[in-house]
């Protein structure tokens, strides 16, 4: 099997075939690392057979059939290329030639695997790939450097979309700060809201297809800001125009302003992976990260005992002892905790002493007795690492628990409420207080589960919260002053609402990252949590709440991997039927390319990718499929309606199979199953069930196609199709359908904010 022709840094070489494409071509999308994966296997089946001294017929016709397929598909490549060029003129010059490079390595690719109709390939005085061994590799080298340089390209326009939809956010939201008027806001807040959503859209669908863990965690994190403080940025602007001398509005208002713009900044230099001002991104560094990175360099010492010093190794010690002191030097710390970190502070030194010292001797002499007393010096000094790590995770999260807990009945949210109302400035200002006292907790606590995390991604998960708990608190005290002076406005009220909801949904964020850490350090990783506010396909449906998700392990993957591989080839097929389509609105066209892209995040499924984390997902993805294969059904019987006698039986023979098709994969999806095997065995009926209605489904694009087009050259004209729903778009998400993850990623609660709210009220 190929190796993946990607890495963090480029394209990486395959050490079997000596296949390299630019190094300096980054790839940073699972879309355009996966579109290159069957390439890089096809050429590498050419190259490895290059060598090969049996060659039977049926080989070289294999060899001959692999190098067309490869051609014609770079031909098809290279039609999309070049029509992306002709649409973006300052792509248009590097992207043709790539393009060009392209065409021309993929015919040189059929020229020379043009064997199959030799006797002896070897010894004809036809050029091939026997004759010419260096030359299909360069040939290869050549096209997978283009292909990748078209699809960098590509993605630089997605880029581009992204930053003029966040220019447009932005110059919409600098007019926003300037109204005065009620009318003059709601106009402009409407356009923001549209313009809101489609960032959603389009930051959504980068966030899913970023291959680096930590970019996808600050993607998460920025538009989780974005989307609360829609609501917030609603509330607060319209209190302050309500009262428009009012001191506290206005910082209340301004707070939530400036919180949008640095998200929005952000979120640009994620996808454009840069700095302001050129600066490099600098994390601060963890207890968790400084003791892996220091075990591991005392463990290298069975190895190598003159590879680091013996400075080198105190100084890292020295790191982990300082961050030890934000748990010692924390007020929050029980007296237990912090007495034993400290003993563990002193025994890491002695430990290392003692290494140091036979480590130093070892080098000298390496004697028998020498090296067992190292591998002893090595195994305590890691082991009291461990016992240090086990105890600031034991402080961290036993301090987080009782926060959550004492908290979790929002006493002091709720007296803001009341008082507010009540127009007490005394009281409010006393519970102010009582919540900048909680605030400072919460952060403390955000502080110190970042060192215990254990991922890059949690720990980017952690400085989120500290942000928004540094940041909400004021918010809320500004917005309870403002009731306070004016206790009989409703919209004042309302606003102070907003931001109250905003710290409850973070405190729920807490426990739920709370269990995550602790999944993490217990070894329990499976099944991954999602918050932000990032909710999955299946989540609400009543059907699944009694049952408990099971995720396959990697043999049971393995299984399912080749059926995936066909229900890949297949969407492959699919989207190339309906691109032959003029109208692409036609309700056949949108319920086949609504099946696709269910079928593809079913694809990804199988390869542990995508939106579909447990069997319940796939499960619920598979009804979700069926049902729309049935509207499919439902149109085909239509279609059946305008055409002529002779095709009508045919059309409505395939529309029944497709009927029963998905009834099978319904009852299938819906069987009640218990226990692993069981669960693996209804998984494989699903996907076969899918991969047979995808099947079908290439058979009916052309037929359907080839349908219209014949009634439209006999008849002039066919009756219109009815126009597609927005009820018809399903919950079916994946990175190959962007414009399918409405239920994603929660941007139905901002479209419901913005199509469901109340601008103008006399409060």
């Amino acid at each position: 099997m190929a190796t993946s022709p990607c890495s963090s840094s480029g394209v990486s070489s395959s050490s079997s075939s000596g296949l390299g494409a630019d190094a300096g071509l980054e790839i940073r999308t699972r879309s355009v690392e996966q579109t290159l994966v069957p390439l890089v296997s096809q050429i590498t089946t050419l190259i490895n057979h290059k060598d090969k001294p049996k060659r039977s017929d049926k080989t070289l016709q294999a060899i001959q059939r692999v190098g067309q397929a490869v051609n014609l598909a770079v031909g098809r490549f290279v039609t999309v290329g070049e029509a992306i060029a002709n649409e973006n003129h300052e792509l248009k010059e590097e992207m043709s030639i790539a393009c060009i490079e392209a065409r021309r390595a993929g015919e040189t690719i059929a020229q020379l695997t043009d064997v199959a109709s030799l006797d002896h390939p070897e010894s004809d005085s036809h050029i091939t790939i026997f004759t010419d061994k260096t030359g299909v590799v360069k040939a290869a080298r050549l096209l997978l450097s283009s292909v990748t340089k078209v699809l960098v390209l590509a993605d630089r326009i997605v880029i581009k979309q992204i930053i003029t939809s966040r220019n447009k956010v932005l110059a919409t939201m600098e007019q926003l700060e300037k109204v005065s008027s009620f009318q003059e806001f709601v106009q402009i807040f409407s356009q923001f809201g549209n313009e809101m959503v489609e960032f959603a859209h389009l930051t959504g669908d980068r966030q899913n297809d970023l291959k680096d863990e930590k970019k996808k965690a600050r993607m998460a994190a920025s538009r989780a800001v974005l989307e609360k403080c829609t609501m917030m940025l609603l509330t607060a602007s319209k209190t302050c125009l309500r009262h428009p001398d009012c001191e506290s509005a206005r910082i209340n208002k301004d707070g939530v302003f400036h919180r949008m713009r640095l998200a929005l900044e952000q979120v640009i230099e994620i996808v454009t992976d840069s700095r302001p001002n050129g600066e490099n991104e600098m994390p601060p560094i963890s207890i968790y990260s400084a003791i892996r990175e220091f075990k591991n360099k005392v463990e290298s010492l069975r190895g190598n005992l003159c590879f680091l010093s013996k400075e080198n190794l105190s100084t890292m010690l020295e790191v982990i002892l300082e961050h030890t002191e934000d748990f010692t030097d924390s007020a929050y710390t029980s007296h237990e905790h912090r007495e034993h970190i400290l003993e563990l502070t002193k025994q890491a030194k002695m430990e290392l002493e003692q290494l140091v010292s036979v480590w130093m001797q070892a080098q000298n002499q390496k004697t028998k007795d020498l090296m067992e007393d190292l591998e002893v010096a090595i195994l305590k000094t890691c082991q009291c690492m461990n016992e240090l790590k086990r105890e600031v995770h034991s402080a961290a999260t036993s301090l987080a628990a009782d926060l959550l807990k004492y908290h979790t009945d929002h006493m002091v949210l709720k007296a803001l409420k009341i008082t507010g109302v009540e127009g007490n400035l005394e009281a409010v200002a006393e519970y102010t207080c009582k919540l900048s006292e909680q605030k400072e907790q919460l952060v403390e606590m955000c502080r110190l589960l970042r060192h215990v995390s254990g991922t890059e991604p949690l720990e980017i998960t952690c400085i989120h919260a500290e942000d928004t708990f540094q940041v909400t608190g004021p918010q809320i005290i500004s917005a309870a002053e403002t009731l306070a002076l004016h206790p009989s406005s409703k919209i004042a009220k309302e606003n102070l609402e907003v931001f109250c909801e905003a710290w409850e949904s973070q405190l729920s964020d807490m426990s739920m990252l709370l269990r995550e850490i602790n999944d993490v350090f217990e070894g329990r990783r499976g099944e991954k949590r999602v918050y932000l506010s990032l909710p999955r396909p299946g989540k609400h449906n009543a059907n699944l709440k009694a049952l408990k998700p099971v995720k396959l392990d990697t043999e049971e993957q393995a299984k399912i991997a080749k059926l995936g591989l066909e229900l890949h080839l297949l969407t492959s097929d699919v989207d190339s039927e309906t691109e032959k389509w003029e109208d692409q609105e036609n309700e056949i066209v949108q319920h086949g390319q609504g099946m696709s892209s269910m079928a593809y995040s079913m694809y990804l499924f199988t390869r542990g990718e995508g939106l579909l984390k447990t069997t319940q997902d796939l499960f619920h993805q598979a009804e979700i499929f069926a049902t729309e294969g049935t509207k499919l059904a439902s149109a085909l019987h239509a279609l059946s309606a305008q055409v002529h006698d002779d095709d009508k039986s045919l059309l409505l023979l395939e529309a029944e199979k497709l009927i029963s098709m998905c009834k099978q994969l319904q009852i299938t999806a819906k069987a009640s199953v218990q226990g692993k095997s069981a669960t693996f065995t209804k998984v494989d009926a699903c996907i076969l069930k899918t991969r047979n209605a995808m099947t079908l489904l290439c058979q009916l694009l052309p037929l359907c196609w080839k349908l219209l087009r014949k009634n439209k050259a006999g008849n002039g004209c066919l009756k219109p199709a009815p126009p597609w729903r927005e009820d018809r778009i399903q919950t079916g998400t994946n990175a190959h359908a962007p414009e399918r993850r409405a239920e994603s990623f929660g941007i139905k609660s901002l479209e419901n904010h913005v199509t469901n709210m109340t601008f103008l009220e006399s409060k």
